[in-house]
């Protein structure tokens, strides 16, 4: 049996590897206790076992880091819209594949979706200003989604994203930290919301286009 010969990495391969460490290990310095803001440079390059001075040839410093960190959150955000796309198209109803994908993404991923919500209200104007740049990303897919969907108007079917980006969003939050069981409290309480606003929409559209033939 031929031994299969391992090549090595080339430079630029080593470097995307290396980059995408240092992600990974700022990530995980974060919890319910620890922000964006309060990680120090050192403590990320220790937990990607890489010298201190190695962090600058990836980014110019931590806060150039931390903004790659809110795109890759808003990015996986966007990924999970999709996956749940997929979902539905294989017979999931809409609202409840919706919010379980979304629940299940909290779970494997919290501190991705905790650095969103904690950065959206935080101290740095520029973190502030890339976390409402990805929900407004967020809005948009799930307009056009709405839009392909329901054949409700442009300005009936932000509304409606609007609203349930917001109503998610804060679910996600009470469910972040939550058991198990408070979880699942927390995603029933929200699918009825999400059909309290989606019928609201249509009703909306309905009275809409009564008065435009008035």
């Amino acid at each position: 049996m031929k031994a299969i010969t391992e090549f090595p990495l080339s430079r630029q391969d080593q470097k995307l590897r290396t980059r995408r460490t240092i992600i990974e290990a700022a990530f995980s310095l974060l919890d319910e206790e620890r922000s964006l803001s309060s990680v120090s440079l050192r403590e990320v390059a220790r937990a990607a076992g890489i010298a201190p001075t190695s962090f600058y040839r990836h980014f110019k410093d931590i806060d150039e880091l931390g903004l790659t960190l809110v795109d890759e959150a808003g990015l996986a955000l966007r990924q999970l819209m999709r996956q749940a796309r997929l979902r539905i198209a294989s017979g999931g109803g809409v609202i409840n594949t919706s919010v379980d994908t979304f629940m299940e993404f909290i779970t494997a991923n919290n501190n991705v979706f905790r650095l969103l919500l904690r950065e959206h209200t935080g101290t740095s104007m520029a973190f502030r200003a890339a976390v409402l740049r990805e929900i407004k990303h967020f809005t948009v897919e799930l307009t056009d989604y709405t839009i392909t969907t329901t054949g409700l108007p442009y300005n009936i079917a932000n509304l409606q994203a609007e609203a349930m980006v917001k109503l998610v969003f804060s679910a996600g939050a009470e469910a972040l930290d939550a058991t198990k069981e408070q979880k699942e409290s927390v995603g029933r309480r929200v699918k009825l919301q999400l059909r309290f606003v989606a019928n609201g929409a249509l009703q909306a559209f309905s009275e809409q286009s009564s008065r435009h033939v008035k």
